[in-house]
């Protein structure tokens, strides 16, 4: 009977096995994250919902038939004209009709959504810059100043966050640049909270031992080895907190004490159509509304999907 070669120098098993391919050593392969990602059909229809809703807030200016806050292309005579009207001069059809203004509701959605989403990216990103750097101090200090962090944070979420945003607008008064600090003050102890959760796991792991081991500063220990490891959660948190943020300042706007009248989000839109509710001009009102409801439902939804995808406990 012919013993099968080994390797020279060793007793372990012979080299035919060794080198076969299909063996233990080919590892299983795992799908990728956008594949996780579009598995779900209903996620994959948001994300292309709300690529098509960027795309319309990056190029407005581009594609929007007309400027609609334009004095010069703004025509009264055509207000209040429905859905698929033709304007008194024949030369432009209004497929989602006119407001009070005369001016095309399509060109002032697409110019709402850009305001909108401006204001909520913008908003949702200072507060993550803000609460993450606050959360990361709270879990690598312990003690008295996770303490007191934690209770301001506490205090302020156990307040309304539409009521806190009217208390600040309020006091600050309206603008664009009032309305953004409001929704940053609104939101920040969100992210400071989902930071400080996840680093607290962090901190306590090997490889920050080791690096404070080396004698590194505690900022570059926070922020170049904890921070990383809290992207996950962080990255949910800071999707769902822009639809919050864009549902704040549309109810602010509507309410009157938002963005100003010169640059009206969805919410402002709203509610320049609702006084026309009563009188059957119903398309004033409606499709704006519409529209909020895309993008929040849009974003949400992707928001939910990038939950059950970066979780480590979910497989699909």
């Amino acid at each position: 009977m012919s013993i099968p070669a080994t390797e020279p120098g060793t007793t372990g098993a012979p080299l035919a096995s060794a080198s076969a391919p299909g063996t233990a050593s080919a590892r299983p392969h795992r799908p990728s994250f956008l594949s996780r990602f579009l598995r779900n059909r209903v996620a994959a229809a948001a994300l292309a919902l709300l690529l098509a809703l960027m795309l319309v807030a990056v190029f407005a200016g581009v594609i929007s038939p007309q400027n609609p806050y334009d004095l010069a292309t703004v025509s009264v005579i055509d207000s209040e004209l429905p859905p698929g009207a033709v304007g008194y001069d024949g030369q432009m059809r209004y497929w989602l009709g006119t407001d009070g203004a005369g001016r095309d509701l399509v060109s002032a959605i697409f110019y709402g959504i850009r305001i909108s989403v401006g204001v909520g990216v913008i908003s949702a990103v200072v507060a993550l810059v803000l609460g993450a750097a606050i959360g990361l101090i709270a879990a690598y200090c312990g003690g008295v100043v996770d303490a007191v962090i934690m209770r301001i944070v506490d205090l302020q979420l156990s307040l309304p966050a539409i009521l806190v945003a009217l208390i600040l607008l309020a006091v600050l008064g309206q603008g664009v640049d009032k309305t953004l600090m409001a929704l940053v003050i609104v939101q920040w102890a969100y992210f400071a909270r989902t930071v400080r959760a996840s680093a607290q796991v962090e901190r306590r792991k090997d490889y920050v031992e080791a690096a404070l081991g080396q004698g590194l500063p505690a900022w570059r220990v926070m922020f170049r080895h904890i921070l990383p490891n809290c992207m996950a959660p962080l990255v949910v948190t800071a999707t769902l907190q822009i639809a919050h943020a864009i549902t704040l300042e549309a109810t602010m706007s509507f309410l009157g004490i938002g963005l100003p009248r010169t640059q009206p989000s969805l919410g402002m839109l709203i509610a320049n159509g609702f006084e026309y509710m009563l009188s059957n001009k119903y398309w004033i009102s409606i499709f704006p509304g519409v529209a909020l409801v895309l993008l929040i439902g849009a974003i949400n939804l992707v928001g939910d999907r990038l939950r059950r995808v970066l979780n480590p406990r979910n497989e699909g």
